[in-house]
């Protein structure tokens, strides 16, 4: 059956990009709702599903919008976290652009809706079960693929120079027990050339040690060091399992990852519903 959370829940935190305050309120929603968000600082402006169809961006987060100024970035942490959780429906309100970073993971997202619970709504979830292989190549080494499964199980695949990164892999079903332990708590990384970069061209200007694990050449300038073993591919997967979940359905799929990303995970979502004959909606 479907699910919604049982109560409305708040959560605190500054924008990684624009360094502002955010503000992020879950509120139950009613059967077929969907995960639907709001700007609250925009009330007039439609409400923005949480669509592949819909994501507008995929530069460094995946970003949903119906127009230029009615856009909302950084959902897949969210949607992971609600994904993993079992919520069907759920009207989302955010008072600026950018969903709070928080400590960048899913964590405290996962934290609070496991605190608030969840509802058994009066009507059957619908899963998307993939029939016909589908793969999309960048043509530069990325790649993801979605192959006929009856879970969902991700295999993901990456490769750095820095020896502090360098081959991790991932290779399980997903559980609520290994995303809670495991993929929930790990943190988006970057090198620091990279945060020298976006810093310089006015981007991160919410982004510090406290919401992302930045490495310098064969360091990681995080006193804490990782979290988890093979974090950085975790946070990977932490990703695909948000960006797949605007499918708009929880999904029935093996899902094998090279090197890829946000951009990735939407054009696969792309040609999967260019036909029919790729999928089928099942209860």
């Amino acid at each position: 059956m479907q699910y919604t959370i049982k109560e409305t829940t708040e959560i605190k935190g500054i924008g990684l990009h624009s360094g502002c305050d955010s503000t992020l309120v879950i509120e139950p929603a009613e059967e077929n709702f969907g995960i639907q968000f709001f700007r609250s600082d925009l009330p007039l402006e439609q409400p923005i599903r949480a669509l592949y169809s819909n994501v507008v961006d995929v530069r460094n987060c995946t970003c949903i919008g119906s127009s230029p100024q009615n856009i909302i970035s950084t959902i897949e942490h969210l949607m992971a976290a609600l994904y993993i959780q079992g919520i069907d429906n759920a009207k989302i309100s955010i008072n600026n652009p950018e969903i709070p970073i928080l400590d960048g993971s899913a964590k405290v997202i996962l934290d609070k809706i496991q605190q608030v619970g969840k509802k058994q709504q009066n009507a059957p979830r619908h899963y998307l079960k993939i029939i016909k292989e589908i793969f999309f190549d960048d043509g530069k080494g990325g790649s993801i693929t979605l192959l006929p499964a009856e879970s969902l199980h991700i295999c993901f695949d990456i490769e750095f120079p820095s020896k502090i990164v360098g081959h991790q892999q991932f290779d399980e079903d997903i559980t609520v027990e290994n995303f809670t332990k495991e993929i929930a708590p790990s943190r988006t990384f970057c090198e620091k050339y990279q945060v020298d970069y976006l810093k310089s061209i006015g981007l991160i200007k919410g982004g510090s040690l406290e919401n992302a694990v930045v490495l310098d050449g064969e360091t990681i300038l995080n006193p804490e060091g990782f979290r988890v073993q093979n974090e950085c591919v975790k946070h990977k997967v932490l990703d695909v399992i948000g960006d797949m979940y605007t499918s708009g359905y929880h999904i029935l799929a093996k899902i094998v990852a090279n090197k890829s990303g946000h951009y990735h995970n939407n054009e696969v979502l792309k040609k999967l519903f260019s036909s029919k004959d790729n999928y089928r909606i099942i209860e």
